[in-house]
């Protein structure tokens, strides 16, 4: 008797684990505008069958949300997939164990300077930082041609920025100071209080405030610039220090991360294969005009090429470093 309990016990066992590896779903955390994303992981969903179980930063603590509940499941991972806006929540993580590298396929075609090297993440499909402005409130000509001059006198109390403890903002913050060095960028930053900078809850609270012509320009990114040129013809947007010698613009590719002992880990490299495609980068050129990082991919005439831009040269894992230890500086700043 005690025989046959132990093989039906085993047989169960067996049957159960075969359940668990042949799991038909993957776990994906984003901080990417859903409206942009889940038709993607929509689309991946059709395509192979696969579930996909999305998770979603709201737009008010974009990039931190997910990226602190990875923190906290370190120990018991949920998530496949780590889907960022940017690449240094995926280097936080990466410097505290949560990541898993991996080289897809598709790999060799991005950009060595948009990925790591040790295959903690990968980049594709970029965003950059730019200055949307009213053309009813100021003109082309009027405009500032680098982030520096937005402490000058004539644009007090003109412009907005979003919250920098969120989102790319922060990362934008983080890059700055990495740049220009602490102190500097400090006293920037303080110098854009003093000429009455307008903090906005997001960057599309940025877009609605530029839009409606309450505020002449903000910063904010170009998916928010190419949707609000959309949707209003008083509106447009530059890219700021590209003058020859500029610091350039701050260039966001998405980056996608496998997470470490995921439950579905398969599933999650066939989803990141699929999020690095040039079909992937088209969609997103599309819907969002992200600019894709594989060379020859087609994109609608209105998206703006990565080969006309004066990109801001930076360290992703300095940047992310950076973007820790100014955290409370900036938390400061934000509630002075």
């Amino acid at each position: 008797m005690s025989r046959y309990i132990l093989s039906l016990t085993l047989a169960i066992f067996f049957i159960l684990s075969g359940c668990k590896n042949s799991s038909n779903e993957v776990v994906v955390y984003s901080t990417v505008d859903q409206v942009f994303s889940e038709p993607v992981l929509r689309d991946f969903e059709e395509e192979t069958g696969i579930i996909v179980k999305a998770v979603f930063d709201t737009e008010e603590t974009k990039s931190t949300g997910v990226m602190n509940r990875l923190i906290a499941e370190k120990d018991n991972a949920q998530c496949d997939l780590f889907w960022s806006g940017d690449p240094l929540r995926n280097v936080v993580l990466q410097s505290k164990g949560i990541t898993s590298p991996y080289q897809s396929a598709q790999t060799d075609l991005i950009p060595g300077h948009f990925r790591d090297m040790e295959n903690h993440w990968t980049g594709f499909s970029a965003r950059a930082r730019v200055l949307i402005y009213n053309k009813t409130l100021i003109s082309s000509e009027s405009l500032p041609q680098s982030i520096l001059e937005l402490t000058h006198p004539r644009f007090k109390g003109a412009f907005t920025i979003a919250n920098p403890l969120f989102g790319t903002t922060t990362f934008h913050m983080a890059a700055l100071f990495a740049v220009l060095g602490q102190a500097p960028a400090e006293q920037w930053m303080n110098d854009l209080k003093k000429n009455q900078v307008i903090i906005a809850t997001s960057n599309g609270d940025v877009k609605k405030r530029v839009m409606n012509a309450e505020l002449a320009f903000g910063l904010t990114d170009t998916d928010d610039a190419f949707e609000a040129k959309k949707e209003s013809s008083d509106v447009d947007y530059i890219f700021l220090d590209q003058q020859a010698g500029g610091m350039g613009t701050l260039i966001m590719p998405n980056a996608l991360s496998l997470i470490q002992n995921s439950p579905n880990s398969e599933n999650g490299k066939k989803l990141m294969d699929y999020l690095l495609s040039r079909q992937t980068e088209a969609k997103l050129a599309i819907s969002c005009a992200q600019m894709p990082l594989i060379m020859g991919t087609k994109v609608p005439d209105d998206v703006p090429s990565l080969d006309h831009i004066i990109s801001m040269k930076i360290d992703y894992s300095q940047s992310s470093e950076i973007l820790e230890q100014i955290q409370p500086w900036l938390k400061q700043w934000v509630e002075e």
